[in-house]
């Protein structure tokens, strides 16, 4: 019923990992060959925890954009833009949260995790409680089909589920609802209407889900129909009211396996991590520097390397050989550490190079940047402004 679209953001929190590269931007630049993606700044969301220090918000917006861009998203397939530019997504969740059960927000797992994580800051506000309520509508907006999320946003994704169809089930009941869903079925014409009522009842008498498969292709096919009509006929097929909102659908993806210098997850609170164009100099003393394994203190000592943060980062950057040569010359003293560096600086740099080189262009001449961020805006304003113009119509706020 509604194309295949892809949503992400990330709030702006400066300058970007490899962490973030491993773990989201890799998967970004795949998808962005593969279906039609929006990929948005989440300035709004970072105001949700750093309500009081909004001045390190801008140029972190600035930062990560160029970073993106460094890393591969490419703005010719791929949709870029600021959620505080689109203000549809304010007006959405304002109109959202006329209907939400405040206690749908107070059982998010991440509200208490967040609050007993951050106990530090007070943030007993309305901001943070309804700020799954503004994800949802992130998504929302833009009908997004598919969301690329980590297993701890699942919730989030779910949440928004029930949000739309709660919606629907409120305001997809317009007034004389059948009678324009039968006038829409005269519109296909006489062999397709007789289909589309053979199909329907099928599904609502038998649960043939052939049959309501079938009948969403027929609907699909027809190009003809207006919008409206269009979404009448999906909810009459599935014996509901008009689909509004569409409901997303959760894309798992994997964690990143990237460690930190220490061997930990790389983090900017493990204060471990190396940053996506960080100079070549400062990579390098910094990769020489890790701790290695503890019971190597002198050269001619055998180590283990399960016990070396320096081995977890040979087990994303090194081939087959480079690590079994690192694995034997390790255990039989026979390479020393600074040695065992070697290889992981050379694949840092390396994946680093083009990125850097990406990156000069929009340092050069910053206008790149911001144009490639007005564009994205524009194109995400007009499908915002086609979702609002059906929810003010259907809650009743159209004034036509």
């Amino acid at each position: 019923m509604f194309a295949d679209r892809v949503l992400s953001g990330m709030r702006p929190t400066g300058s970007l990992h490899l962490g973030h590269y491993h773990g989201v931007l890799k998967n970004w630049i795949k998808m962005q060959h593969e279906t039609e993606c929006l990929f948005f700044v989440a300035d709004w969301h970072a105001l949700t925890t750093h309500y009081d220090t909004p001045q390190v918000i801008e140029q972190s917006v600035w930062d990560m954009v160029v970073d993106w861009l460094a890393a591969g998203v490419d703005p010719a397939h791929a949709t870029l833009f600021i959620q505080s530019k689109v203000p549809e997504h304010a007006e959405l969740h304002l109109l959202l949260s006329m209907i939400t059960p405040l206690g749908w927000l107070e059982r998010m797992p991440t509200y208490k995790d967040q609050q007993e994580k951050l106990s530090g800051k007070d943030l007993s506000t309305y901001g943070f409680l309804g700020y799954p309520l503004l994800q949802s509508a992130d998504i929302l907006i833009y009908r997004a089909t598919q969301v690329p999320v980590g297993e701890d946003q699942v919730p989030h994704i779910e949440f928004t589920r029930e949000i739309a169809r709660r919606f629907n089930h409120i305001y997809g009941r317009e007034i004389g609802f059948e009678e324009k869903a039968e006038a829409a079925v005269k519109k296909l014409g006489g062999k397709k209407s007789k289909l589309y009522t053979e199909l329907r009842v099928r599904y609502q008498e038998q649960g043939d889900d052939e049959a309501l498969e079938a009948a969403k292709a027929l609907l699909d096919e027809q190009q003809s129909l207006s919008h409206g009509d269009r979404e009448r006929l999906f909810g009459y097929l599935e014996g509901g009211g008009k689909m509004i909102l569409s409901e997303p659908q959760s894309m798992l993806t994997v964690a990143s396996k990237m460690p930190g210098l220490d061997g930990q997850k790389m983090s900017k609170s493990y204060n471990n991590t190396i940053s996506l164009r960080e100079d070549e100099a400062s990579v390098t003393k910094k990769i020489r520097t890790m701790p290695t394994d503890p019971a190597r203190i002198r050269r001619t000592d055998a180590g283990d390397p399960e016990r070396c943060p320096v081995w977890a980062l040979h087990q994303v950057y090194s081939n087959e050989g480079i690590k079994d040569w690192a694995m034997q010359g390790c255990k039989s003293a026979g390479i020393g550490c600074i040695e065992c560096k070697q290889p992981v600086i050379e694949a840092v740099l390396e994946e680093q190079r083009p990125m850097r080189e990406r990156a000069q262009v929009y340092l050069d001449d910053p206008t790149l940047v911001r144009n490639i961020i007005s564009d994205g805006c524009e194109k995400a304003r007009k499908l915002a402004s086609e979702t609002m113009r059906d929810v003010r119509e259907a809650m009743g706020l159209s004034y036509s």
